[in-house]
C-alpha cells in the first residue's frame, strides 16, 4: 500500500502484512494485521510515531521516501514491542539526529530489547507535551495495556490520539479508516479478548485517563483508523465491563466417546432452560475465537477424560489460558470421565486460579455414563440456571 494522508501533514507510513497467519507464535491471524506507523510534519519539527515490525521496515522506508522526508526529529516510542518497535535502529541509522521521545520504563525496554543506547533517547512525564511548531504531541501513561510502559500521545489540534496497541485489531485491508463496522468489531473483539482481556481492570482505568480528551480520531498501531471513536470507545467499556451475558462456553475433549455424551446432554439440558452454549472442541479449537467466546460468558464449564491420572493435554492447555485470560465468568463447573482413578478435577481446579468465579460441584464419571449420571448433570444445568437468574443474568 501506498502512504495515506489522515489529515494535512499527517501520513500513515506503516505496512500491511497480508499473509501473516501467526502472531508471537501463539495467537492465530485469520485476517493477517498492519503495523501502523504514522508521521508528522510540524512547521519546525517532524515526529514519526511508531516504528513497524522488523521485515516490515522496508515498506515504512519506501513510505517516508514517497514523502521526500529529508528529516526526522523525534521518533516516539508508545510501547517497546518489537511489532512496534523494531525499525527503530534503522530509522536511526538513517536519520542520526533523531531523538526518540518516550517514558523512562518504555526506554530501559527499548535499550536491552534493541541495545539502542542511552544518548538517543529523551524521556516524557505523564501528560508531557513536545512542540512540533504548530503541532503539539502530549503524552499520556497508559500502563498495562498491555505491558508495563504503554503510553498514548495525543495530537492536541488535530484532535487524534494514537493508542498503540490499546483499541486496535489484527486486521489487513485496504479501506485505511473503518468502513465495515461489523468485520472490524469481530476483529477489534479478538485482539482485545486475546491481549487485552488479562489486564481488564486497566482497560477501565485507562479509558477514563481519556475519557475528557476531545477525540476526532483514533489512530491504533493495528488495523484500521477510527474515524467514529465511540464505536471502539464503547465497545471497549462494554467489554472490560463487570457485565456477563447468559451464555456457558463448554470446553471439552473426548477420547472414546463417554465425556462426549456428558458433554452431548449438559448442552442440550442448557439450551432447554433458554442458556446459550458455545462449545469448543479443544483438539480443533483456533483459541482466538475462544478467546472472544470467554469475553462475555456467564459460566465456564470444562469437560475432560482422564489421561494418566490428570486432564488430557489439550484441556491443561486450554485452562492455562481462561486462567492467563482471566475472563469476568460468575461460574464455573468441571466435568468428565475416568477408567480406574485419578485427580483430573484437582489438577483442573488448580489451573484455574486467577478465575474469580464461582465454583460448582462436579460430575466425574468412572466408564460410560449411567441414569445417575445424567441425573446429575441435569442437575448441574439446573444449578447454571438458577445461579444465573439469582444473579439477574437471565432477564425476567
Amino acid at each position: 500500500m501506498a502512504s495515506q494522508k489522515l489529515r494535512p501533514n499527517i501520513y500513515w507510513v506503516g505496512a500491511v502484512d497480508w499473509d501473516r497467519r501467526l502472531f508471537d507464535e501463539l495467537i492465530p491471524l485469520p485476517d493477517g494485521t498492519s503495523y501502523n506507523s504514522y508521521f508528522i510534519k510540524g512547521s519546525e519539527k517532524t515526529a514519526l510515531i511508531d516504528a513497524v515490525y522488523p521485515p516490515k521496515e522496508g515498506e515504512l522506508l519506501k513510505h517516508l521516501k514517497e514523502l521526500d522526508v529529508e528529516r526526522i526529529d523525534y521518533v516516539i516510542a508508545n510501547h517497546a514491542e518489537q511489532d512496534h518497535s523494531g525499525a527503530i535502529p534503522r530509522i536511526l541509522e538513517l536519520y542520526p539526529d533523531a531523538k526518540v521521545i518516550t517514558n523512562p520504563k518504555c526506554k530501559t525496554m527499548l535499550m536491552d530489547l534493541l541495545l539502542i543506547p542511552d544518548e538517543k533517547f529523551t524521556t516524557v512525564e505523564d501528560n508531557g507535551t513536545l512542540s512540533l511548531g504548530d503541532k503539539t504531541l502530549r503524552f499520556l501513561y497508559v500502563p498495562w495495556v498491555h505491558w508495563p510502559e504503554t503510553m498514548f500521545t495525543y495530537l492536541e489540534e488535530e484532535k487524534i490520539l494514537f493508542t498503540c496497541d490499546f483499541l486496535g485489531s489484527h486486521l489487513a485491508t485496504s479501506d485505511f479508516f473503518v468502513t465495515d463496522e461489523a468485520k472490524t468489531y469481530e476483529a477489534a473483539k479478538r485482539y482485545y479478548a486475546e491481549i487485552m482481556m488479562p489486564f481488564r481492570s486497566f482497560v477501565r482505568k485507562n479509558l477514563e485517563k481519556i475519557e475528557d480528551l476531545d477525540i476526532e480520531l483514533v489512530a491504533p498501531s493495528h488495523g484500521p483508523v477510527y474515524d467514529n471513536p465511540d464505536f471502539i470507545l464503547d465497545a471497549y467499556q462494554d467489554w472490560a465491563s463487570g457485565e456477563v451475558k447468559n451464555e456457558v462456553v463448554l470446553l471439552y475433549v473426548s477420547m472414546y466417546g463417554s465425556t462426549g455424551k456428558m458433554v452431548n446432554f449438559l448442552l442440550d439440558a442448557l439450551i432447554k432452560r433458554g442458556i446459550t452454549v458455545k462449545p469448543f472442541n479443544l483438539t480443533k479449537t483456533d483459541i482466538g475465537e475462544l478467546a472472544m467466546a470467554l469475553v462475555d460468558t456467564a459460566t465456564i464449564v470444562i469437560a475432560s477424560p482422564t489421561v494418566l491420572g490428570g486432564p488430557h493435554p489439550d484441556v491443561v492447555h486450554a485452562a492455562y489460558l481462561v486462567n492467563a485470560f482471566r475472563p469476568k465468568a460468575r461460574f464455573a463447573a468441571i466435568i468428565g470421565s475416568y477408567g480406574w482413578g485419578g485427580k483430573m478435577v484437582d489438577k483442573i481446579g488448580e489451573l484455574l486460579s486467577n478465575l474469580k468465579a464461582e465454583m460448582l460441584e462436579a460430575v466425574l464419571v468412572k466408564g460410560h455414563p449411567r441414569k445417575e449420571d445424567f441425573r446429575s448433570l441435569e442437575n448441574l444445568a439446573e444449578k447454571i440456571y438458577n445461579k444465573h437468574k439469582e444473579h439477574r443474568i437471565i432477564k425476567s
